[in-house]
């Protein structure tokens, strides 16, 4: 019936509301019925995780809700690069610089998750499975792993006098610590598995070792060496091997080299700021003939005339090699002039660094008539060394001839005034060259032909 009168019934119909027992009850504030199953599936995604069903609106709702203290195993090969990732690094770490990391967020964390997992790992303490178990997990997004720190066995405490006097001799012996398996983490359990990995930087060092400091604390020991030089040659994958504030002598890097020999993916290799002397050169140079390398970085180690020409000599023949750095060696003028023969064979080198080599004017003089001949040095870098008045002048009636290098350090050198400056004014031409050789190639434009 109406409620008024002159009302009808349809208008009594068309008033009639339905009162809710909640005030504050409205039917704008009832969620989808697949907002509420979404909200489920985040909640129980640990015991029952659904992901890959999911179109790509719902994807990006869970990511955006899930934990990021879920298990690894339960979403490192289910949920794809993405917000959640990017919540995973963020929460861990201040700074994210997604760059270094082929801008995927995946990448990142698992990439700094491993590195974090071996830098804290103590051998004989930390068990090997809690690094295996990640393989499965981040074989597939491990492309880089830059280690910091290693660190090295548990000292045990050492007995004390009394103690032995007491119980003799044979009792101490029986109880004799027989030493730690490894001396740091063990890389040949690891890297053979990893199979996209291509860029591994090592430091054997210890960032916060206080008042325990020990020099063995910043070295890699023969063991350590062996286990790493098995390591790299089941390492299929890996395109470049930084190994630098080692202490790694000669005997090291020759076993180092002698693993890497014929390594079928290696372009790269540093190892900087070390104690590599002529021995270690020499190997050097066979691994030139016996490799694809493509840049060589040898600076600050302890590389003297014989080593500079062992690997001079590779250089004539080889046929790969970009870029060679030995700054800081002791090269000399034997090693400076040998280079300047090699780089008269040599037609692939681009750069050149001999800074702080205590090369003089012979060398100078040899390289002037390399930059005569040679056509394919972009660089060179004769900086801190005692060319003298008669290097630079050579060197500028030699750059006078070319028109490739488009940089040239000459700082420090001794070199006079005038023949600095002149130097300088044909790199500068060589540079604008460039630049309109480039210019040029980028205007050419691949124009069809028309068919009539």
């Amino acid at each position: 019936m109406a409620r008024y009168p002159g009302a009808t019934a349809e208008d009594g119909r068309r008033l009639r509301r339905v009162i809710a027992e909640d005030q504050d009850w409205s039917l704008t504030l009832v969620p989808y019925l697949s907002k509420l199953c979404l909200q489920s599936i985040v909640r129980n995604f640990e015991e029952k995780p659904i992901f890959q069903d999911l179109c790509p609106s719902h994807k990006d709702f869970v990511q955006e809700r899930l934990s990021t203290s879920l298990p690894l195993h339960k979403t490192a090969n289910l949920i794809s690069d993405g917000v959640y990732w990017k919540r995973c690094c963020e929460q861990r770490w201040d700074i994210c610089d997604l760059s270094h990391y082929g801008h995927s967020w995946k990448q990142m964390f698992f990439e700094r998750h491993m590195e974090n997992i071996i830098e804290l790992f103590i051998p004989d303490v930390t068990e090997p499975k809690t690094v295996l178990e990640m393989v499965p997990l981040c074989r597939n997004y491990v492309k880089k792993l830059n280690i910091s720190q290693l660190l090295p066995p548990i000292k045990e405490p050492p007995k004390e006098e009394e103690e032995e006097e007491e119980y003799g001799s044979e009792f101490a012996s029986d109880n004799e610590y027989s030493g730690p398996s490894m001396d740091h983490f063990d890389f040949n359990i690891l890297l053979n598995k990893l199979t996209s990995l291509e860029e591994l930087h090592l430091v054997y060092r210890v960032k916060q070792c206080g008042m325990n400091f020990e020099w063995k604390m910043f070295e890699m020991t023969d063991r350590d060496c062996e286990s790493l030089a098995k390591a790299l040659m089941s390492c299929k994958t890996l395109k470049l091997l930084k190994l630098h504030q080692s202490h790694i002598e000669d005997k090291k890097c020759r076993l180092l080299v002698k693993h890497l020999l014929d390594h079928p993916s290696l372009r790269e290799l540093d190892f900087s700021h070390n104690l590599i002397g002529d021995k270690g050169a020499r190997a050097l140079g066979k691994l030139l003939t016996r490799s694809k390398l493509q840049t060589l970085n040898m600076c600050d180690n302890d590389i003297r005339g014989p080593g500079a020409k062992a690997i001079a000599h590779a250089l004539s023949v080889n046929s790969t090699l970009l870029s060679l750095n030995l700054r800081l060696n002791w090269v000399r003028d034997e090693g400076g002039q040998a280079f300047g023969k090699a780089l008269l064979k040599n037609n692939t080198l681009l750069h050149l660094h001999l800074g702080a080599n205590q090369v003089t004017g012979p060398t100078a003089i040899a390289l002037s008539k390399v930059l005569i001949q040679n056509n394919t040095l972009k660089s060179i870098n004769l900086s801190c060394n005692n060319l003298g008045a008669d290097g630079g002048k050579a060197l500028g009636e030699a750059m006078s001839l070319n028109n490739s290098v488009t940089e040239f350090d000459i700082r420090l050198t001794e070199i006079d005034e005038q023949s600095a400056s002149f130097i300088d004014q044909l790199v500068e031409r060589n540079q604008s060259l460039e630049q309109k050789r480039q210019t040029g190639k980028s205007k050419t434009k691949f124009t069809p032909p028309t068919f009539l």
